[in-house]
């Protein structure tokens, strides 16, 4: 590094080399490289020139920038007597180091002070926050000249104290002090901050008259201006009228269209950009991670890696978010290796996007080792581990990171609230939300949504009214969360007096809540009442249908027989809504005409489907064939059910289903002969009772009850008691 600074004749032209040396401190300084700047000492004392004035101020500033004490020390032996930039580089050095009274200190011990002097205590003590102290120092200064100014003008807009420091540019302009470009700057901040835009307009005036209507970072600050306070024509024309737009220009403009959510004029820019840096690669990937374009951030990062940009933690956790969305598990490895490779520091932040990303991919095993990994946990750490194992079903873990937290919050709780619903262990669900409350954590209102999703799983009405009962003493009887979820739980418990109560007190209602009382209705069968929901829906409010609504609204007139008026909503569908059918819409009306007795009219639908009709469309239709004696369209049913099960083994058990209701037995027998050779098991029937605050699952074939004998004795006991009556 030093062989050409300390050659022969590099020493001969005293002046070059000087120059040199500074450059290179200032390199040394800047990059944090101290142990390069060591050396370079080093090697300066071995020459003699470490007290030259210039390299030894260089040495200073670069010690004081490391916090080094004993060299600081050190260089001060170099000076003789008072020296005036060493005093300004110790006052600026400790202000940088939040030593205010040790800067105070040395500037009131100065037999001489100059402008730097001043501006620099003033800039400083205004950076920490210490307004009164540097107001203090400012009306004391002999030199009022624009860089004190503008430095107590910039301070008091950063302590977002912008009020005053409009009152001192006023007061500046009074005593005939003229602005400079980063007064104009810091002004124009002050004027986003009280949202003046009158004010605002006044400065660009003088900015207009003063010449400074051609620097780019007054414009920058304008285009920001009217960003902030929604101008945003005028923010596009000042742009547009910029001859020199430096990278700052771009990135504003950049992030105005992300923050509003145009990404093709943000796209647009970005694309015209004649040089980009970090911040604009960054905000680009991470509004469309947000905006669910996963695959084109994940692109867009590859290509900003390719251009040589190191991406930042920010940019990092944006990539991991959109590969989690698109369960990209062999993209999150790779990106992993990357950051590893890159020295990226493992932080709680990205270490938490990382667990996500493992786990929402089904890789909990992955998860966990960069849970274990982390040197630092803090709660939202153990909350994505616990999370992560829930989601996947995986309790037992879940559980003993749980156990193991050293604190817990909110999350951590709900998190095992529901992974243990999602397993259908509804007892443990309640148990834990037991646990909760006694250990004073107090239930939120996802707390309440997620176990009210589990007695309306079960069916369970009583710890459905207790845990409305709670959420009324907790005051949550007007949050949309906590109602939606009540709503769908008197709903599936059959309580649809009590569903339609909470419906109608509802004030707000979005897509959810209609969603809910819609298909609440239907599935109870009060048919008609669905459907005048769903009239009310479009009269009354904004929300328009979506997949799940028309689902509800055809379930509701297949069994009412309402054909004309289902078929009517079904072609409204693509026509009027603009949604395009799914399967599941299609077995609906296949479902409808089939109950109707029109098979023929059915076979035909099926016929025209631009879509592969489902098993559960074939099944209506030979329902429906049954229930009218259709035995020959019946047998064609048949058969294109037994087709789609050889490609859909879920098929053979709509099918077994099918004939043995219809009496067919031995065609039911050679079907579940074929499902016990192909290893496809048909899910158990389940009944539940609830006695005693807790439910009791029976399945079909299932021991595993922990009263099993018991229960098993006394059937036994009652089957002799009632066979001793014949």
């Amino acid at each position: 590094m030093f062989n050409t600074l300390f050659s022969t004749n590099a020493r001969k032209n005293l002046k070059a080399f000087t120059r040199r040396t500074v450059s290179l401190l200032e390199i040394c300084t800047n990059e944090r490289l101290i142990n390069h700047g060591n050396a370079l000492h080093c090697q300066l004392i071995k020459m003699g020139l470490s007290s030259h004035k210039y390299i030894a101020v260089k040495l200073l500033i670069m010690y004081l920038d490391s916090r080094k004490s004993n060299e600081i020390n050190q260089m001060l032996k170099e000076f003789d007597g008072f020296n005036l930039v060493v005093h300004n580089c110790l006052i600026t050095g400790n202000l940088q180091w939040g030593d205010a009274a040790i800067a105070c200190q040395l500037f009131d011990e100065m037999p001489e002070r100059n402008e730097v002097s001043w501006t620099s205590l003033i800039s400083g003590l205004l950076k920490q926050g210490k307004v009164d102290e540097a107001m203090h120092y400012f009306e004391r200064n002999p030199f009022s000249d624009v860089f004190s100014w503008t430095a107590a003008i910039s301070g008091l807009v950063h302590n977002r104290l912008s009020f005053r420091g409009m009152v001192m540019f006023k007061e500046m302009l009074r005593v005939s002090v003229l602005p400079n470009d980063v007064t104009f700057t810091s002004v124009m901040k002050g004027c986003v901050e009280l949202g003046d835009f009158g004010l605002g307009m006044s400065v660009l005036g003088l900015i207009v008259k003063l010449g400074f209507d051609g620097n780019v970072c007054v414009l920058n600050s304008l285009v920001t201006f009217f960003l902030r306070l929604g101008r945003i024509e005028f923010a596009r024309k000042t742009f547009d009228m910029m001859e020199v737009k430096d990278v700052v220009s771009w990135t504003t403009m950049l992030d105005m269209y992300v923050e509003m959510g145009e990404m093709g004029e943000a796209r647009r820019v970005f694309d015209e950009m004649p040089e980009r840096n970090e911040v604009a690669w960054s905000a680009m990937i991470a509004r469309l991670s947000q905006s669910g374009d996963w695959g084109e951030a994940a692109r867009l990062f590859e290509e900003m890696v390719r251009c040589g940009f190191k991406p930042n933690i920010s940019c990092y956790s944006s990539v991991i978010s959109a590969l989690a969305s698109l369960k990209a598990l062999q993209g999150g490895r790779s990106l992993h290796g990357l950051m590893l490779k890159s020295g990226v520091d493992m932080n709680v932040f990205v270490g938490c996007s990382l667990i996500d990303l493992y786990c929402k991919c089904g890789s909990s095993d992955d998860g966990r080792l960069v849970f274990d990994a982390l040197p630092h946990k803090n709660v939202v750490c153990w909350n994505s581990m616990v999370f992560g194992y829930s989601s996947n079903g995986m309790i037992s873990e879940a559980m003993e990171v749980f156990n193991r937290m050293p604190q817990r919050n909110n999350v951590s709780w709900n998190s095992l609230i529901a992974g243990h619903s999602g397993v259908e262990d509804f007892d443990e669900a309640f148990e834990v939300f037991h646990r909760m409350i006694l250990c004073g954590e107090q239930p939120s209102k996802f707390s309440f949504s997620s176990i009210l999703r589990a007695c309306a799983s079960l069916a369970s009405l009583e710890r459905g009214k207790y845990a409305h009962a709670k959420a009324l003493k907790l005051g949550f009887q007007c949050d949309i969360f906590v109602d939606t979820a009540l709503l769908d739980m008197y709903a599936k418990s059959g309580e649809i007096t009590s569903s339609v109560r909470i419906f109608n007190r509802m004030k707000n209602k979005n897509d959810v809540v209609w969603t809910a009382m819609i298909q609440g209705l239907a599935e109870n069968g009060f048919a008609e009442e669905s459907l005048l929901r769903f009239e009310e829906m479009g009269t009354t409010s904004s929300v328009a249908p979506n997949e799940l609504i028309f689902l509800s609204v055809l379930f509701a007139c297949s069994h009412s027989g309402l054909v004309e008026k289902g078929l009517a909503y079904f072609d409204s569908m693509e026509k009027v809504y603009g949604i395009r059918p799914n399967q599941r819409h299609y077995t609906c009306v296949v479902d409808m005409l089939s109950r109707a007795g029109r098979l023929r009219e059915a076979e035909e639908f099926i016929a025209s489907m631009p879509c592969e009709p489902e098993a559960n469309a074939w099944s209506a239709l030979l329902s429906g064939c049954r229930t009218y004696g259709d035995e020959e369209l019946g047998s064609r049913a048949s058969v294109k059910l037994a087709e789609l099960a050889e490609a859909k083994p879920g098929a053979y058990v709509l099918l077994s289903n099918s004939y043995a209701s219809g009496g067919r037995w031995v065609d039911a027998m050679k079907t579940r002969d074929v499902m016990s050779r192909k290893g496809i098991k048909k899910s158990g029937g389940c009944s539940w009772m609830e006695l005693r605050n807790r439910v009791h699952l029976f399945y079909s074939q299932d021991e595993t009850h922990d009263q099993w004998r018991e229960m098993q004795w006394i059937l036994q006991l009652l089957n002799t008691e009632r066979e001793s009556y014949f």
